[in-house]
């Protein structure tokens, strides 16, 4: 029993990400901005699995989140497929104080691209109201999101990191293209 669930890790903590969205812990936030959960899974798995698995799961990643999120216009769909496939792209480095800020740094410019692809699909679809510049102040918004997913991420990142390759030596079910 002990061994499904090590095998599976990656899976169940798949399956957290809408969960921990939806639920929105208070005392995790700065200014009511929660940071943006879906890259702390995102990125170490994606510098395991490589740059298509990173775009394939950042697209059913999308995908889950847009559907959870049903009063929405907008989709978070291109910010999370450009981040799989980038954070894909980034190897895996041996000094482990480095890799922990490396993951905040990736992860906060992972968030400022998500971010400001989903404020821009707000602005295109309302640039031709008067209100353009009531959409301004959300860019506090996406700065708050920032520093809060770069101040999380080393240690979130870095254990999920450890968790999905010792799974990875056991096996798992949603390696979609073979390294």
């Amino acid at each position: 029993m002990n061994k499904f669930f090590i095998k599976k890790l990656s899976i169940i903590f798949f399956i957290f990400i809408p969960i921990i969205f939806l639920w929105h812990p208070n005392w995790l936030g700065f200014l009511g901005v929660q940071p943006y959960w879906p890259l702390f899974w995102l990125l170490p798995w994606s510098m395991i699995y490589g740059s298509i698995n990173g775009l394939i799961l950042g697209l059913f990643l999308g995908l889950i989140l847009d559907s959870v999120t049903l009063g929405s216009d907008f989709t978070q769909i291109p910010g999370l497929i450009l981040c799989g496939f980038l954070f894909g792209r980034i190897k895996l480095h041996s000094n482990i104080l480095v890799g922990h800020f490396r993951y905040g740094l990736i992860c906060s410019l992972g968030s400022f691209l998500c971010g400001s692809l989903y404020f821009l699909q707000i602005l295109f679809k309302n640039f031709s109201d008067g209100t353009f510049l009531l959409f301004i102040p959300s860019v506090e918004n996406i700065i708050a999101e920032v520093f809060l997913t770069g101040f999380f991420a080393p240690f979130m990142c870095s254990q999920l990191l450890r968790i999905f390759k010792s799974s990875r030596d056991k096996g798992t079910l949603i390696n979609f293209v073979k390294n």
